[in-house]
């Protein structure tokens, strides 16, 4: 599954920055890529609104990582995690918009008790992340980043156990595998 992903993503980078010809199949496998036809239901809908709203989060993070890392395996990890991220929040947001449900959530902390709360980093955390240097600054981001991909990974629980949208509920197992191996990704670099 995740070569599939992988090679998806690839294909649509190279089609996108015009280094490779697009074929009527490229555009095709591309469009598929994109819908997320059949049934879906309010789960569908909250579970892709709140990762929208986590992943915006995520990048705000990998990004501060891209600018402030000084080890390179940190910053390679914040370039991919930038790559990945933002292609997902397109993608989540054009399924919500082909759905006609809006892009963002109610951040209000009530409009969620019912699943546990929107996980969310705080801004004091990375206000903290902002001003951290050298060192500092790396141990802070993967911990903070560690536990912010363990939320993404808990978040997939609430579609996999109440969502009904095959690509909806086939994209939450895919956040669920990455997040995964970037923590333990994550957890080996913290002991280099």
């Amino acid at each position: 599954m995740k070569r599939l992903v992988v090679a998806l993503s690839a294909a649509l980078l190279l089609g996108a920055c015009g280094t490779a010809p697009e074929t009527s199949a490229q555009v095709s496998d591309a469009k598929a890529v994109v819908q997320a036809d059949g049934k879906f239901n309010d789960t569908d809908v909250m579970y892709l609104q709140m990762m929208v709203a986590h992943h915006e989060q995520g990048l705000e993070m990998v990004r501060l990582a891209e600018k402030t890392a000084k080890r390179d395996d940190v910053k390679i990890l914040a370039r991919a995690v930038d790559a990945t991220q933002s292609d997902e929040v397109t993608l989540m947001k054009s399924w919500l918009t082909q759905w006609r449900k809006p892009t963002t959530v109610d951040h209000a902390p009530s409009a969620h008790a019912d699943h546990g709360g929107l996980p969310a980093t705080g801004p004091e955390e990375i206000e903290a992340l902002r001003k951290a240097k050298g060192a500092a600054f790396e141990t802070a981001f993967l911990n903070l980043f560690v536990a912010h991909q363990h939320n993404a990974v808990e978040m997939t629980q609430v579609e996999k156990t109440g969502g009904v949208n095959a690509e909806t509920k086939a994209f939450a197992d895919r956040v669920h595998d990455s997040r995964t191996d970037q923590i333990k990704q994550m957890l080996t670099m913290m002991n280099a």
